[in-house]
């Protein structure tokens, strides 16, 4: 997409994700060509694809090979290969800032200086080859943002040129330290995770969840390398453009049950919480366990506000959890006008639906505040104000 369309994608890693299976989903949406990789990157490989199931699931099969034994390379000559591929030189330094991340995860493994990090598997030309692909496709989709699953990691032990490691390894571990990604173990006794899909994803990938609210406009399907029984060992990348604002997108209701807060705290909760940048905020009564009276704490807020609102939900009440619901929100338009009660002015909101007006509301506060200044009851500056603006509207 181009100009001012914004573009997202989620990677579903439920089946774990490596190099070559980013590369096949890629390679299956066109935005890369494996075959040409060679040429580029100016490396001795065979690159095979073809079209394979996993599962019931069509899929993208990516087989990348070195021509002959290759040497174990360290850092710095892992950076001189990406420095003088033939891409484009954000695709370089995105390629070159994922090897950094394998080494610095493989050097705190180890106990050494990432520089003198041997890259065994993860330095292969075939890595390479892959590193430098999947940056290539991810660059030509552009992007705007990339949300990827909790990623399946796998279980038992796996054997390497450093022999027998558990599963997840210790460097797809201390690549997902810090970086904001979510992931659980199994589902199979297999690595689903290998350290170069999972440094790919740590480097581009700018959140972790569920698949966000989009118009899908296209879908690529990479094939691992194992076919398993249990699961499509696949990884989809679905691609796509956000909702528009106010559809079924990107809002969360947070929610705690509470039974031990002094009850003249639950106003200043409320109004921390609307501070905080929740739409709406409530209380339901409820019955727990053992017979005792509670609260329910309800919030409803965007997703970029959701840390914020959260963060009032445990410093502000004694709740020790919280749960958060993707939900959608469908608004009416709404625009605001003024009328004069006895010489004060009442904001009052107007609410339409494709052009119909549906609702006409005075602003409350403003309506105590002219009931104060006028010395009137409330209900009569209500009524008023509404009448005055239905007139308004109607003349």
């Amino acid at each position: 997409m181009t100009g001012d369309e914004v573009t997202i994608a989620w990677l579903d890693c439920s089946s774990g994700v490596s190099g070559d299976m980013l590369l096949g989903a890629l390679a299956a949406l066109d935005q890369v060509h494996p075959a040409q990789l060679t040429a580029s990157v100016g490396v001795e490989v065979t690159v095979g694809v073809s079209r394979t199931r996993r599962g019931a699931l069509d899929a993208l099969a990516v087989d990348v090979q070195a021509a002959a034994d290759q040497p174990h390379r360290r850092l710095p000559d892992v950076l001189a290969i990406v420095a003088a591929a033939d891409v484009p030189a954000e695709v370089r330094a995105r390629a070159g800032a994922v090897f950094r991340r394998l080494a610095d995860a493989e050097a705190r493994v180890h106990g050494c200086d990432p520089s003198e990090v041997e890259f065994h598997e993860v330095g292969a030309v075939g890595a390479i080859v892959d590193v430098v692909g999947v940056c290539t496709g991810l660059h030509a989709l552009g992007i705007d943002e990339l949300t990827v699953s909790p990623i399946a990691l796998g279980g038992g032990q796996v054997q390497t040129m450093h022999g027998p490691l558990p599963v997840p390894g210790p460097a797809v571990l201390e690549l997902l330290r810090g970086c904001g990604l979510s992931a659980y173990g199994g589902p199979v006794d297999r690595e689903l995770a290998t350290p170069t899909g999972v440094a790919l994803l740590a480097e581009w990938a700018q959140r972790s969840g569920p698949m966000p609210a989009m118009r899908v406009t296209d879908v690529g399907v990479g094939a691992g390398s194992l076919d398993l029984d249990e699961h499509a060992n696949v990884v989809r990348l679905v691609v796509g453009a956000p909702m528009e604002p106010g559809a079924a997108d990107e809002w969360q209701v947070m929610a705690a049950n509470v039974d031990d807060l002094d009850p003249r705290l639950w106003p200043v909760v409320i109004e921390r919480l609307l501070a905080a940048g929740a739409v709406d905020a409530w209380l339901t009564p409820i019955l727990m366990k053992k017979g005792r009276p509670a609260h329910t704490v309800h919030a409803m807020c965007a997703t970029g506000k959701a840390d914020g609102v959260r963060r009032v939900l445990f410093e502000e009440t004694s709740t020790i959890g919280v749960r958060t619901t993707p939900v959608g929100k469908h608004a009416l338009a709404r625009e605001f006008i003024e009328v004069d009660v006895d010489g004060q002015q009442v904001r009052v909101k107007l609410a339409s639906h494709d052009g119909e007006l549906l609702n006409v509301a005075p602003e409350f506060d403003d309506v105590v505040r002219a009931a104060a200044a006028l010395g009137r009851p409330v209900k009569s500056v209500l009524a008023q104000a509404a009448a005055d603006a239905q007139d308004r509207l109607e003349s």
